[in-house]
Formats: structure tokens, sequence, C-alpha cells
């Protein structure tokens, strides 16, 4: 399963004309990804086919919300509902970087029906492990999306990664992320036995988050995977 991040239409397009599984919608690469406009989602919505998952990051500044904070994301997980995304993608932390049960029950509640993952706040959590037990607990979180640290060196993380699809044993799914590339992706998923693969900068243009999707290197990827054929 290749998931790709497009933060426009051109990019949406792309992704799905070359191969991909599925599309992370954000806007803000450059912050990491915050929360796509009610408009880029309705046209992502209306031309394309493969599942779309809406990242819901109402800001950079942590991932430690205020209740005014989650207000904003319980009405962003309402419109991404109402437009019939496939999922949505979120992730929340307390003051002593742990997982925030409390804050995490309300939004799981309001994304009732859609597929959630659980984004790269738990790679700035205490315990990468241990978070990903108690997530593991929450039926409504399907995947989680880490590079198994936040020093975003993937390779150097593959014990530990290894470690959480262990212990996440497929529920939720490990979606691995974050500091993949054409050249490291066929080992590390050798390495960690990963079902899933995140791809946002790798496939871009001078490997920018500025830079347009690059087709060739998308295409590319998808046949190093064997993820789907291209006509």
């Amino acid at each position: 399963m290749l998931e790709i991040i497009a933060t426009c239409i051109d990019d949406a397009i792309k992704i799905e004309k070359n191969g991909g599984d599925r599309i992370e919608l954000v806007s803000s690469l450059t912050e990491g990804g915050l929360t796509p406009s009610y408009g880029l989602i309705n046209e992502v919505m209306k031309k394309i086919n493969i599942p779309i998952n809406v990242m819901i990051r109402p800001h950079a500044k942590s991932f430690i919300y205020s209740e005014e904070d989650i207000k904003i994301m319980i009405e962003d997980i309402k419109i991404a509902k109402k437009l019939g995304v496939n999922g949505v993608v979120l992730g929340v932390l307390d003051s002593e970087r742990n997982i925030d049960e409390k804050n995490l029950n309300i939004l799981l509640k309001y994304s009732d029906g859609l597929e959630v993952t659980f984004h790269r706040a738990i790679d700035e959590s205490r315990d990468l492990i241990e978070s990903v037990k108690i997530l593991k607990k929450y039926p409504g979180i399907k995947r989680i999306l880490t590079s198994g640290g936040k020093d975003n060196n993937i390779e150097e993380n593959l014990d530990i990664l290894g470690k959480a699809i262990e212990n996440s044993k497929n529920n939720p799914t490990i979606l691995v992320g974050g500091g993949l590339n054409l050249n490291n992706v066929e080992n590390i998923i050798n390495y960690t036995k990963a079902k899933e693969v995140h791809f946002g900068t790798a496939v871009r243009k001078d490997s920018s988050p500025l830079g347009d999707i690059d087709e060739e290197k998308l295409k590319s990827l998808v046949k190093k995977l064997n993820v789907n054929k291209i006509g």
C-alpha cells in the first residue's frame, strides 16, 4: 500500500494517474502538513477515485492542543466527513509528551465511520513503543504513521520500527514514512516487514516540499514496489 502526500488538485491527479494507492491531503507541507481547505477537499473528492485521507492539524506549533484547538479539529472532521473522505489523519500529545487520551477520545468520537491514522506526533512522544501499545486500545485507529523517532533518520530507526510493527501486530497497521526515498525503501520494507509506506518530498521535483509531483520518480517507485501495474 503506497500512500502519497498531495497539497493541491494537480498533485492528487498525478498520484492517482501514476499508481499511488491512497492520498494524504494536506496544506502547508513546509510546516509538516496542516488541514487543507474545504474547497480543496471538495475538488479532490470530485476528481479522484482512490481513498483520500485528510490531515486534521490546526497549526504547526506543537501537538499539544488547547480546548479551542480541539473545537476547530472537531469542525474540520465534520466537514471532511460531510465531503465523503475515506479517513482523517490526526495526533495529540499532552504536556508530558504522552498520548493525550482525553482529547483523542473526543476526536475519535467525531471520526466514527472514518479511517483514522495517528500521525507522526507519535515520533515526538516520550516512548514510541509504549505509545503504540496505548493506541492499540482504540479500535477506531486504523494505522500509525511513524519514522521510528523525531530525528527523521529512518535508516537508523529500523530496530524500533520493527518493534513497533511487532507490538502492533497490524492492528493498527504501522505506516512507515518520514525519510523514505527510492534508494532505501526496499531495504526498509525487507527489514521491518512493513505493509504500508508513506512518501512526501521524495517523489517531488528536487525533493522539495514546494516542488511538483515528479511523475517519473513516482512511476519508478511504483515499479520498484510492484504496487500496481502502470499501463
